[in-house]
C-alpha cells in the first residue's frame, strides 16, 4: 500500500517543474543572494500539484488505463490503490501546494490555480478532443515558465516564449504519436482522440514545430549576443532530432522518460546545461 501510494506521486515527473528555473537561469539571476533557497518554495508547490493533477487524471482515467499494456499496472487502474485514499492524498497534495505558494506571492498562486484548473479540465474532458489535448499538455509547460517569471521577478522575452511554447507542442505531439503507434488497434479503448488523427498528421505536427524550435531557439540565442550561447544550437539541433529518432523507432515518447532513460539526450541536456551557464554567467 505505501509503495503504491508513493508511486502515485510520479515522482519522476516532477523533472518538468524545472522549467520553473528557466526564467532566473537565463535571466543571469540564478545564483544572486538568497534566490537558491527561496527556490524550494514554488519548486515544491507545483510538485504537491502536479502530483495532484495525476492522481485526479489515473482516477478518471482508471478505466481506459485497463486496456494499455503499461498504464494497466498503475496503482489506480491495477487496484492497489481505492478511490478514497487517492482522492484524501490529492487533498493533502492541493493544501500543501496553496499553503506554498501563497506565501510565494498572490500571482504565483493565481498561476499555479490556473495551471491546476487547466490540468483539471484535461482529465475530466479536454484529452479526449483532437489538438485541444495538445495544447493542455503544451500549456502545462507555459504555465511553469510564466510562473517561474513570476516567482523570481523575472520578464519572459518574446522569443523565449516562442520557444518554450513550440518546443512543449513538439513534444506533446510526439508523445500522442508514440501512444497511437504502441497501441495500434486498440488505440480507441484507451483515448478516442488517438482514433481521430488521421495517419502522417501528427508526424507533419511533429516535424514542423521541431524546425520551428530550432529557428525561434537560434533566435532567442542570438538576441543575447553571447558566442557561447550560440554554440548551443547544433545541441538543440541534436536533441530535438533524436527525440524523433526516439519517437519513430518505438522507444516512446514521453519526455521525462525519453530524458532520464536516453542516454544520448541526458549527455545532450547536461552538456547543453553547462554551456549556457557557463555563457551566462562565466563571464
Amino acid at each position: 500500500m505505501i509503495v503504491n501510494t508513493f508511486r502515485l506521486l510520479r515522482i519522476h515527473q516532477w523533472l518538468k517543474n524545472l522549467m520553473l528555473f528557466f526564467p532566473p537561469f537565463l535571466g543571469g539571476t540564478f545564483f544572486s543572494d538568497c534566490l537558491v533557497p527561496r527556490a524550494l518554495l514554488p519548486f515544491i508547490a507545483f510538485c504537491t500539484a502536479s502530483s495532484a493533477t495525476y492522481i485526479l487524471n489515473d482516477l478518471f482515467d482508471k478505466e481506459n488505463d485497463r486496456h494499455h499494456p503499461e498504464k494497466r499496472t498503475r496503482p489506480i487502474a491495477s487496484g492497489g490503490v481505492s478511490a478514497v485514499p487517492a482522492l484524501l492524498l490529492v487533498a493533502v497534495l492541493l493544501v500543501c501546494s496553496v499553503l506554498l505558494a501563497w506565501n510565494v506571492s498572490s500571482m504565483f498562486l493565481l498561476m499555479l490555480a490556473v495551471y491546476f484548473v487547466v490540468s483539471l479540465a484535461y482529465s475530466v474532458k479536454l484529452k479526449e478532443i483532437v489538438l485541444v489535448d495538445i495544447f493542455c499538455i503544451s500549456a502545462g509547460f507555459l504555465l511553469r515558465l510564466q510562473a517561474g517569471g513570476v516567482a523570481f521577478n523575472v520578464p519572459i522575452s518574446e522569443w523565449l516564449f516562442l520557444s518554450v511554447f513550440l518546443l512543449s507542442v513538439f513534444l506533446s505531439t510526439g508523445k500522442r504519436l508514440a501512444e497511437k503507434q504502441r497501441l495500434g488497434d486498440v488505440e480507441h479503448h484507451h483515448r478516442k482522440a488517438l482514433l481521430a488523427y488521421p495517419k502522417g498528421f501528427l508526424d507533419g505536427i511533429m516535424y514542423m514545430t521541431g524546425s520551428a524550435v530550432l529557428v525561434t531557439y537560434a533566435m532567442y540565442v542570438i538576441s543575447r549576443h553571447s558566442p557561447l550561447l550560440l554554440y548551443s544550437v547544433p545541441l538543440c539541433c541534436f536533441g530535438l532530432l533524436r527525440y524523433i529518432l526516439r519517437v519513430q523507432t518505438g522507444k516512446g515518447g514521453d519526455p521525462t522518460e525519453s530524458l532520464t532513460q536516453d542516454v544520448p539526450l541526458l549527455i545532450v541536456g547536461v552538456v547543453w546545461a553547462f554551456l549556457v551557464g557557463w555563457g551566462i554567467y562565466g563571464r
